[in-house]
């Protein structure tokens, strides 16, 4: 990986802490899919930061969870976000146990998800910060 990657998803650029966590979620969704629910809160900084939820009921395998966080990040670096702090949290299955952790199609599935979230017009109009 060169520096430039890495600095693209710094800390700085993570939703870790549990508060930052809850008040992004205390609000609305901004936008859903079949998938996936986008949580949006502006925040004063100049960039925009990402926090994502992938639960194991939803996806049983460590394999499937860490897929979908890879993308949902690799897309977040990618996307030309406002200074908003996003979640992403994982709302419905996308495998069982009892197909193959990780396909192609629910690769392209996610990633094309993800992208609609990302490209949502009401995350520029995201609640402001209390």
């Amino acid at each position: 990986m060169t520096d430039d990657r890495l600095q693209n998803y710094a800390r700085a650029k993570r939703i870790v802490k549990t508060d930052e966590f809850s008040s992004v979620f205390r609000l609305r969704p901004v936008h859903r899919t079949a998938h996936f629910v986008l949580y949006a809160r502006s925040n004063a900084l100049p960039h925009a930061r990402l926090g994502v939820v992938v639960a194991k009921r939803f996806a049983p395998r460590a394999v499937t969870r860490n897929t979908i966080k890879r993308i949902t990040r690799e897309l977040f670096r990618t996307s030309a976000l406002p200074g908003v702090d996003c979640i992403v949290r994982l709302s419905g299955p996308v495998n069982t146990k009892a197909g193959p952790a990780v396909t192609g199609g629910m690769k392209a599935t996610v990633r094309e998800e993800i992208r609609r979230l990302f490209r949502s017009p009401r995350i520029a109009a995201a609640e402001p910060r209390e």
